[in-house]
């Protein structure tokens, strides 16, 4: 099974296999994805460092939110690139659809990382017991932006 991202609405897996394994690729995919992210703070701390100098100190403003920044650039360019998947979810041979057939774009990836975000500092263990019980192994954040998650090989 293949991932094809011109997917269409009559194209959206159906077959159960798409699904299956996937919540334990994501947490794999997680971890990966978040040490890249802490990797690519490093370079943009020391941009920030020098736009700072710059700035007579404004620029280093952008500290406190650097994680943040870095995070939904890494996750809005890449889910909404070619692969429809982060660096990580390639590495577990995963990736992201929107059940309507449309590609994941840049909006979306932002708003469900920032779902992620949200809900996971209330409902920490809720979110991933509800992939064990939501049809495709869909997670909250899933479920409201109408996504899902498949296996790519």
């Amino acid at each position: 099974m293949s991932f094809d991202p011109n997917m269409t609405a009559n194209t959206v897996p159906t077959d159960w296999r798409a699904y299956s394994g996937v919540l334990s690729r994501r947490i794999f995919a997680f971890a990966i994805d978040y040490v890249l992210v802490a990797v690519l703070c490093l370079p943009a701390a020391i941009a920030v460092f020098f736009i700072g100098i710059v700035t007579l100190g404004l620029g280093w403003l952008l500290y406190p939110i650097l994680f943040f920044v870095v995070a939904g650039l890494y996750f809005g360019l890449s889910l909404a690139g070619r692969a429809q998947a982060t660096p990580g979810m390639r590495a577990m041979g995963i990736a992201m659809i929107r059940l309507d057939g449309g590609k994941i774009d840049f909006v979306t990836a932002i708003a469900h990382l920032a779902l992620f975000w949200i809900l996971n500092s209330v409902l920490t263990p809720l979110i991933l017991l509800a992939g064990l019980f939501i049809e495709r192994s869909r997670l909250v954040h899933d479920l409201l932006l109408g996504t899902a998650t498949i296996r790519t090989s």
